[in-house]
């Protein structure tokens, strides 16, 4: 999905270089090659957008959780005495 808001009145985080491309890229089709004086400042906003965005170093995910060390499994033992058999002393 894709805006063309003003960049300066978002909330939400800034989009991607491939983001703004591809409205740049869905203007050229809606305008059929020739764009309007309206169109026209709309492709340099986005351009100016585009290139904010590719200066921009690449988003980071979240940070995965921190998942616990592995233990290290305790030496396999004798099984523990049931009651019937005899304890070894």
């Amino acid at each position: 999905m894709s805006t063309t808001s003003d960049p300066a009145h978002r909330t939400e985080a800034p989009r991607t270089a491939a983001e703004v491309n591809e409205d740049i890229r869905a203007l050229w089709t809606r305008a059929g090659g020739r764009l309007s004086t309206e169109q026209r400042r709309e492709y340099q906003r986005l351009v100016m957008e585009w290139s904010e965005a590719r200066q921009r170093p690449p988003a980071r995910g979240p940070r995965p959780a921190t998942l616990p060390r592995p233990t290290r499994a305790a030496p396999a033992t004798a099984a523990a005495p049931t009651g019937s058999e005899p304890h070894a002393a």
